[in-house]
This record gives structure tokens, C-alpha cells and sequence, in this order.
């Protein structure tokens, strides 16, 4: 089960037309949407199921300029900014805290890595590299036995259990209109370029859309023959109860992470730990991703079971008169995979024995779509003038949602980009 979000109250009635029609209620489209209104763009987000009902309830809520590719930065620098403000923007406490992002090294191997990318940055950020005692005194009461760390003490973290409820809050004060359990089947075209989008309710009008659904991007692009390469990792995760702990910045190691939250406990997950659900998509498109696999294999966990059939069972093809994908599956709910979280809760107490007191309350899972070379694609679609895809975010939404909603409103409607577009082209994927 997803973590519980603040409810919302979203709209009851679905209009006939609207100037921007967000597919997908998620983080990324809400705040897209919240740009809009708050423009004064007529915008209607139609959520399949419930809002930030996948990923975005499911994140562990860090937001980090650190590790970031460089030429990604300007969108997390930009995304700070924005959640800086957040809650006099929304008018309500989303969590966000600027407590700081350590990761520890066990190897000079691990370290080096920090080194170069630190490198490559150069003075652009406030990071620094940490000595094994240095790590003692930010994180105390740790067994030690670190090469070292990377500290950037102006990253954070906000929680996705409110985050996504006051953005959608905020935008339905200021016009937006959100309706929920409505599936998007199929745009509507006229003249070569989109002209609404088809739901399960019926058709509502619209000069521009906006494409956020997450790990379904893929899925809807598909069946109007546009290719967007993605693949799901399936991540897990749990949270304890209250408890004291060592530190208010988050921590990540080889394998394993924690976080402070609002309520007192800790979000944590084994880091180095992913199941990749072989799917026939894996078949597909699967040999895009060797090199990442190459990279990443350690941390990757191949897996053959249910999620191929059920995968296969949905389809490719369908046509606007026809229930969708979308509608059989309205929420993607991954099994727990208790292994890895045991491995998690035992990498952590070696490390920090206070943690041998967590009671666990909740554990989850989340699916992440992955791009080939994890990045997100916010682009217009060449094929389908009049739309803008934003998706792909390769487990990096959550913390970039600002910024990356804010471009996909920006470039729908031809307002100067928050950060230059180029390097989230989809166009990029297709080489």
C-alpha cells in the first residue's frame, strides 16, 4: 500500500474544454497545473486514480543538488529556489527542510567517485568532502570504518505525504480544475495538431496537453506511435516510528539510506537495492540500457514473475471507444520486497547501532521509470504538435518537481523556459 496522503477535495464535474489539459496527477503535472492557474491558464488535470496515488507518495522526499549529471543542476538549482518558497506559495507546511545530504564511501574507489564529480562541478556548490572523522561529528554514535563522505549541507528534504496534496490545493484555489478516477484514453487531433483529449467520461476540448503520467508515459505514447523509452525499477522502502537518531541530515551509504521525517521517524531503503521486473518492454528496448546495467550492476536485482503476464494482459492497441490500460490498472502497487528492507534495516544498525530500536510501521513500494540514461524527458512532442511530454524522471521527480512542472507549463504555452530545455529533449533518446 502507498503511504496515506492529506486528502484533497478535487472537482466533481469534468468541463467540455479547457486552454491545458494535464494527463496524469502526480507531483510534476500538479505542478504544472498550479504554473497554469496561477498564469491565469484554464488548466484541467485528469488523474487516472487518485492524486500522487504512485511515485509521488512513494519517494523518500530528498532533494539534492548532489550527484546531480552537471548539465542537470540549473533544473535542481531552480527547483530549490522554488521549494524554498513552497509553502507561502501553497499556503501550508510541505515538509521542506534544508538539513543537509551526506553519502558515505567505504572505498577510496567510492570516494574518487565523489572526488570527480565534485570536479566536475567545480565551485558551482556548496558541497565538500568529509574525513572519516568529520563524518563522526556531523552523524554521531556510527562504528566508523568510512573512506570518507561528500556533505552538501544546503540540500534537503519535504514530505510527499503533504507535498503533493497543498500543491493540488493551491491550484484548485486558484482555477485549476483536478478530477480524479478519470482515465485519458487518446488525444483528439484536427488540422495535424492536438485538438483535446479523450477520457473514459468523455471528450474535453483543448489547445495544449501535457503528458505527466509517470511510468504509463510510455504506454500512452505506444498506441499513438511515439516512442519514449522507459523501464520500471521497483523500489522499497519503510518507516519507523518516532525515534531519536543520530542526525537531521540525510544519509545515503552503498546500501542503505535514511532520512529524518516530519513525524519524527525515518524513511529508509536499501540505496543499493532495485528489483528490475523483466517485462516485455524489457525485450524490446532492453539492450538500450547495458551500459547502465554495466554500471549499476550490483545494485540491480533482475526478476521474472507476474509483472511479465500482467504486463502483457493490458495491451498495446486500443481505440477512444474502448476501456484502457489505464482503466483496468488505475494504481501501480508494486509487492514489498521484505528482503530487501531487512537487508536495509541490517546494513543501517552495523553502521548506526541506534537504529537497532526502530519499531517498523509501514513499509511500500514504488515504481520508477527509467530512462536509458536517466534523465527526464520535458519536450514537445514533434509528432504530436501541441504536446508536451513530462515524464521519465528516473526516481529524480519528486525533488526537481518545481522546476521540471514549471518548464512543461512554460513550454506548452511559449513562456521563456525556467532552465534551457535542451538536454531534456526526447529527441535525445531516439539516437
Amino acid at each position: 500500500m502507498a503511504p496515506s496522503i492529506t486528502p484533497v477535495q478535487t472537482s466533481q464535474e469534468m468541463p467540455r474544454s479547457t486552454t491545458v489539459a494535464v494527463i496524469g496527477g502526480g507531483i510534476v503535472g500538479l505542478m504544472a497545473a498550479l504554473t497554469l492557474a496561477e498564469r491565469g491558464i484554464p488548466v484541467t488535470v485528469l488523474e487516472k486514480g487518485r492524486i500522487a496515488g504512485e511515485q509521488s507518495s512513494r519517494n523518500l522526499g530528498w532533494i539534492r543538488k548532489i550527484g546531480r549529471e552537471e548539465h542537470d543542476l540549473p533544473l535542481s538549482l531552480a527547483s530549490e529556489r522554488l521549494w524554498t518558497a513552497m509553502a507561502d506559495r501553497v499556503g501550508a507546511d510541505v515538509g521542506y527542510r534544508r538539513a543537509g545530504i551526506m553519502y558515505v564511501a567505504r572505498t577510496e574507489a567510492e570516494m574518487a567517485g565523489h572526488r570527480a564529480w565534485l570536479d566536475a562541478v567545480g565551485n558551482a556548490l556548496d558541497a565538500r568532502l568529509l574525513t572519516p572523522g568529520q563524518i563522526d561529528q556531523l552523524v554521531p554514535g556510527g562504528t566508523g570504518g568510512w573512506a570518507g563522505g561528500i556533505h552538501s549541507p544546503t540540500d534537503g528534504r519535504a514530505e510527499p505525504s503533504l507535498a503533493a496534496s497543498a500543491m493540488a490545493r493551491a491550484a484548485l484555489t486558484k482555477g485549476a480544475v483536478i478530477v480524479e478516477d478519470c482515465a485519458v484514453r487518446t488525444l483528439s487531433m484536427a488540422a495535424g495538431r492536438v485538438s483535446g483529449v479523450v477520457t473514459e467520461r468523455g471528450e474535453i476540448g483543448c489547445d495544449q496537453v501535457i503528458l505527466a503520467g509517470g511510468l504509463w508515459s510510455r504506454r500512452f505514447l505506444g498506441n499513438l506511435g511515439v516512442s519514449l523509452p522507459t523501464l520500471p525499477l521497483i523500489a522499497s522502502v519503510l518507516r519507523t516510528a518516532p525515534m531519536e537518531g543520530p542526525t537531521e541530515i540525510a544519509v545515503g551509504a552503498p546500501d542503505f539510506s535514511f532520512r529524518k521525517r516530519a513525524d519524527g521517524g525515518y524513511t529508509i531503503t536499501q540505496r543499493g537495492g532495485f528489483i528490475a521486473p523483466l517485462v516485455p518492454d524489457s525485450l524490446l528496448i532492453g539492450h538500450r540500457y547495458l551500459p547502465m546495467l554495466r554500471a549499476q550492476w550490483r545494485n540491480v536485482r533482475l526478476s521474472l514473475g507476474r509483472a511479465f503476464v500482467d504486463d502483457l494482459a493490458l495491451g498495446r492497441r486500443w481505440n477512444a471507444a474502448a476501456a484502457s490500460p489505464f482503466e483496468r490498472v488505475r494504481t501501480m502497487d508494486p509487492p514489498v520486497n521484505e528482503g530487501l528492507n531487512a537487508e536495509a534495516m541490517r546494513n543501517l544498525i552495523a553502521a548506526w547501532p541506534v537504529f537497532g530500536n526502530a519499531v517498523i510501521e509501514e513499509s511500500w513500494a514504488g515504481a520508477i521509470d527509467v530512462t536509458p540514461d536517466s534523465l527526464p524527458v520535458i519536450s514537445p512532442v514533434a509528432k504530436l504538435p501541441g504536446l508536451t511530454l513530462a515524464s521519465g524522471f528516473s526516481g529524480h521527480g519528486f525533488g526537481t518537481s518545481p522546476a521540471a512542472g514549471q518548464l512543461a507549463a512554460d513550454l506548452a504555452t511559449g513562456a521563456t523556459p525556467i532552465v534551457d530545455p535542451a538536454f531534456y529533449r526526447l529527441e535525445r533518446l531516439r539516437a
